[in-house]
């Protein structure tokens, strides 16, 4: 709430880069509020969170949503970071305030329309079978459709876009020394990237693992739920704790950090620019 309101307060929602900040808060403000509602339903009438009803179905839904949202919105802000940095190197592509509103868009649409898909029908109220153990009544197909592509997308994406970030800076401070230049602002730069894109990228690693790892075995489980209760179900709510973390964690790692890289990052390009002609020249 903090960070949407000082981007609001502040006018600051013309730049692409700050829409995406945005709308990952709004993601981590309904990934928190959907927590709660779960939390509220375990405090009023634990067994439906253990043995699944149609209760559950809407909280399960939303916080899938918010979940696929952030997920969304992580890579949708190492994208256009790379972008913004590289500038497409050749096709002189740069993001801009529309382009960032039709991601916004898209990645709720998506998000919606995946998280919803439980209370379109996917689900296994009346299929015990197929249902899952840790988060009943869903079903075990729909978990893993819906976390083995979108968790692989989590990791491997921010960490593709970020080393490319660090590699680029890395051949600028190169070509900078053989024109005889100073080399400490990139040199700085590069390092301030690499300390934000590696906590980045273990706050996922963190945060998804082990969300990953329960539906594995939720998929690989052939016990009932007696036999797994209590360790399974502590170690779902963990998961549930690590993901809240998440959305503790992207505002310092994102709005602290990020948004002054970003100017800085953005001003060295421009630099580069003109020294790289001047030494063409």
């Amino acid at each position: 709430c903090t960070v949407i309101f000082t981007r609001l307060a502040t006018r600051d929602l013309h730049k692409p880069i700050s829409i995406l900040f945005c709308n990952l808060a709004v993601s981590d403000l309904f990934t928190s509020f959907s927590g709660f509602w779960i939390s509220m339903l375990f405090i009023t009438n634990p067994d439906i969170t253990i043995y699944g009803s149609q209760d559950m179905l809407a909280p399960y839904a939303l916080y899938t949503t918010s979940i696929l949202s952030t997920i969304y919105n992580l890579v949708s802000i190492g994208i256009e970071r790379y972008l913004a940095v590289a500038e497409s190197m050749r096709t002189r592509f740069r993001v801009a305030r529309n382009h960032s509103i039709a991601v916004v868009f898209i990645s709720w649409v998506l998000a919606f329309f995946l998280g919803c898909l439980p209370l379109m029908g996917w689900n296994c109220l009346h299929a015990e079978r197929s249902t899952s153990v840790l988060y009943s009544p869903f079903c075990v197909n729909y978990l893993v459709f819906i976390a083995m592509p979108n968790v692989a997308v989590a990791f491997l994406v921010p960490l593709f876009t970020y080393l490319r970030i660090i590699i680029i800076l890395r051949k600028r401070k190169l070509r900078m020394q053989a024109c005889g230049q100073a080399t400490g602002t990139y040199r700085s730069a590069e390092t301030q990237v690499a300390r934000t894109s590696i906590s980045i990228w273990l706050l996922a690693l963190v945060s998804y693992a082990p969300f990953l790892a329960g539906v594995i075995f939720d998929a690989t489980n052939q016990r009932c739920h007696t036999d797994l209760y209590p360790g399974a179900y502590i170690f779902r709510n963990c998961t549930a704790m690590l993901i809240t973390i998440t959305c503790l964690g992207n505002p310092v790692l994102y709005t602290l950090k990020l948004r002054a890289l970003g100017a800085q990052l953005k001003a060295l390009r421009c630099l580069s620019a003109g020294r790289v002609r001047a030494c063409a020249i």
